[in-house]
């Protein structure tokens, strides 16, 4: 007969041998998705998140929400400062755009872009990656319906991750040979979630409004909350998060 303790350990080591990924969390709808695709590919995440000055810091609260729910091994959020540089609606006193049309959102470069923002989270990420063993790296980013970021392409990824193998002790040596994860790259903002609810993300608990009010309701109107409607529309179901706040009706 196997004993409790034996089990235990037996568990432990399990967990132990599992492979490592540092997954950036926003506390997003793609993000979590994100964290849902890594721990579903057999990865034992490590969830990293940023307050950067942002003016909606509630998604902090909705990180830690959505990584105690896919059961994250460790949830940490790194400090620092991009109001100094300001550039973005997102670090400054500029106003949040509201009530584009899916055609203004496709061209261009919105003001909500935060200079350099995903090579800087990438980095951390990079760094914490090295430390931890770690060769993988999962980011939620999107180049179908994705505001028009520069940092969220395809090509960026593949320079990023090339660039990354060249930057570390790690990979010189031939210990790490990191990737950079972007499952939803190439996926319709309605494929990624039906891909969440598939893995079983809670909607309700995640924040992708970019001008949110003080208790987290989103205003309904910035591109991203625009683009998020139009996922759950297409889908057919309506979204947790607006169920949750009492907007709409299950």
């Amino acid at each position: 007969m196997i004993s409790f303790r034996s089990f235990d350990l037996a568990l432990s080591n399990c967990v132990d041998q599992m492979k490592r990924a540092v997954v950036l969390l926003s506390g997003g709808l793609d993000s979590a998705t994100a964290l849902a695709v890594a721990k579903s590919d057999g990865f034992e995440p490590y969830a990293l998140s940023f307050r950067y000055g942002q003016r909606h810091a509630h998604e902090l609260e909705a990180a830690g929400q959505v990584a105690r729910q896919l059961g994250a091994r460790e949830h940490v959020v790194v400090d620092f400062d991009l109001r100094r540089f300001g550039g973005s609606a997102l670090t400054s006193d500029i106003a949040v755009p509201k009530g584009r049309a899916p055609a203004d959102m496709s061209h261009g470069i919105p003001i909500t872009y935060v200079p350099a923002r995903n090579t800087i989270f990438l980095s951390f990420g990079l760094a914490w990656a090295e430390t931890l063993g770690s060769s993988d790296i999962f980011v939620g980013v999107n180049a179908l319906d994705y505001s028009g970021y520069p940092d969220c392409r395809p090509e960026y990824i593949a320079a990023y991750e090339a660039m990354a193998n060249l930057a570390t002790k790690a990979g010189v040596e031939g210990t790490q040979k990191l990737k950079i994860h972007a499952p939803l790259i190439q996926l319709s903002k309605a494929g990624i979630i039906r891909l969440g609810l598939e893995l079983g993300v809670d909607y309700s608990l995640t924040s992708s409004c970019y001008d949110p009010a003080a208790d987290g309701r989103p205003c309904g109107r910035c591109d991203s909350c625009l683009l998020r409607a139009k996922g759950f529309a297409e889908v057919g179901i309506a979204d947790p998060l607006l169920v949750r706040y009492g907007i709409v009706a299950a």
